[in-house]
């Protein structure tokens, strides 16, 4: 998709996908790379039965999610301490630096729309693969 050096309103239809760093595939949407963001990045995504992300953070990008169906496990802090579950219908909130790394243990997909407040698609992911030895398979 071509992007305007004229900001002006723009309908973004998910349609193709990416594979994040993270390991998941996100449907195309509100991103500096689709539609010419300054100031925040939106994404559709997935979660299949049994999958799970790899542990990451964002550097210095605020994450907000909305689960739209299913549930998701979470495991953040500085070594996957903490857990939580957000479920259809909840929204979670994820601060910038925080190590964190998301799950669908369900047997049904887990739906969520991803906000951050970093425009790029994957420029503030860093992978944190020393931290997922705390958390279960």
């Amino acid at each position: 998709m071509s992007v305007s050096s004229n900001p002006t309103c723009r309908v973004v239809r998910p349609g193709g996908a990416y594979a994040g760093k993270q390991g998941f595939s996100y449907f195309e949407g509100i991103a500096a790379e689709t539609v010419g963001s300054t100031g925040i990045c939106m994404h559709l995504l997935t979660i299949p039965p049994g999958a799970r992300a790899k542990a990451h953070l964002h550097v210095s990008h605020e994450t907000a999610i909305y689960a739209i169906s299913g549930e998701t496990h979470c495991w953040f802090g500085d070594e996957l301490e903490e857990h939580v579950i957000v479920r259809e219908g909840e929204m979670f909130y994820i601060p910038a630096g925080v190590p964190h790394l998301p799950a669908n243990l369900s047997d049904r997909p887990a739906i969520a729309v991803i906000a951050r407040t970093d425009p790029n698609e994957q420029e503030g992911v860093v992978l944190l693969p020393d931290l997922e030895r705390y958390v279960p398979r």
